[in-house]
């Protein structure tokens, strides 16, 4: 496994995310004293930063190939475990946002409108191979000619991704509505950014 660092503890809770490869990341939501993971795969220590952040409420997976460690995490704390496709009552204090509904991608996002918090999978990413060289983050490549529009509603303090840091402060709303008005025009300069070493 590649190494595995802390990020994103300028929000509600705090992230862990791999120092190489496809940089996969998660999140705990610290929440009225409850802590809810997205999508969450496990490292040494895990389980001890979580109750030091509160009392364990759920495991939240937001796409459907994003197994992880979800179900085991959620076995291991007790847990319930969250997966697409969600129902219309699905428990949690957060708003489901669907995006994606095909045979081989089944996506929602996260969003969470009193810390105004936007969690996504992988419909948006800050790894390199998800954005361009002067973009912070992007829409995912295979989806940059249909972008999640949906999301253009929401105007976020918090961007966390499932692949890459996260984008903080007053710089998120604007960057969101910037990715996803430039998707199509900048694929070819996402795609050379991705490979260019």
């Amino acid at each position: 496994m590649s190494e595995i660092r802390l990020c994103d503890a300028d929000g509600p809770g705090f992230g862990w995310v791999e120092a190489a490869g496809i940089r996969r990341c998660a999140h705990a939501l610290a929440r009225e004293g409850q802590v809810w993971l997205v999508d969450p795969f496990a490292w040494d220590g895990l389980d001890e930063r979580i109750r030091a952040a509160g009392e364990p409420a759920g495991v939240i997976q937001l796409l459907d190939r994003h197994g992880r460690d979800c179900a085991a995490i959620a076995a291991r704390l007790g847990v319930p475990h969250h997966a697409p496709p969600f129902g219309a009552a699905h428990g949690l204090p957060f708003e489901i946002v669907p995006l994606l509904h095909r045979r081989w991608w089944q996506e929602a996002a996260l969003w969470w409108p009193e810390e105004r918090v936007l969690v996504c999978a992988e419909a948006l990413g800050s790894a390199r191979y998800f954005h361009t060289e002067d973009e912070p983050f992007g829409v995912h490549p295979v989806l940059r000619l249909t972008p999640p529009r949906r999301l253009a509603g929401y105007a976020p303090v918090h961007v966390l991704f499932g692949h890459g840091e996260g984008v903080h402060g007053a710089a998120a709303a604007p960057a969101l509505a910037e990715a996803l008005r430039t998707s199509r025009r900048r694929l070819p300069a996402t795609l050379l950014h991705a490979f260019r070493r």
